[in-house]
């Protein structure tokens, strides 16, 4: 992790971590913001053996790629308690920082960035999810 106040963001965080991190603290929240096409069709990450869910809010519309003008109200009733942890996933760590900004300018100031996101940087062939990410740390996740 790495925790800075000058990201605008509560700071860093592999997919790795966000798991340990969902693991030990209850009150951690994962909040994808990738496209309902990515969830259903890429797969999402799957909380079920901590008894949580993955909450998906889109910070991007498909296929217009505009910024969602309700993320912050919509991520907000999804998440709840704004002192509590949120880890922020998109596929490869941008729309995720993003978002973790808007959610601190927002008040929650423990928004963290999963910087590797669910399919991470691309191989030598140009693929995700075999790299590093959440996929490739072969943590728990579902098809959509």
């Amino acid at each position: 992790m790495t925790p800075s106040s000058t990201l605008g963001y509560a700071g860093e965080i592999s997919a790795t971590q966000a798991w340990q991190r969902l693991s030990a603290d209850p009150r951690a929240q994962l909040l994808d913001v990738r496209t309902t096409a990515e969830w259903n069709f890429v797969g999402l990450a799957d909380l079920s053996a901590l008894g949580r869910q993955t909450h998906c809010v889109e910070w991007q519309g498909f296929p217009e790629g505009g910024r969602n003008p309700g993320f912050v109200t919509e991520a907000s009733q999804a998440l709840g308690d704004p002192a509590a942890p949120v880890l922020v996933m998109c596929r490869s760590g941008a729309r995720s920082r993003a978002a973790a900004i808007a959610l601190t300018q927002a008040g929650f100031h423990q928004a963290f960035n999963i910087s590797d996101g669910f399919e991470g940087d691309k191989d030598e062939q140009g693929h995700r999810g075999a790299h590093n990410g959440w996929k490739a740390a072969n943590l728990p996740w579902r098809q959509g």
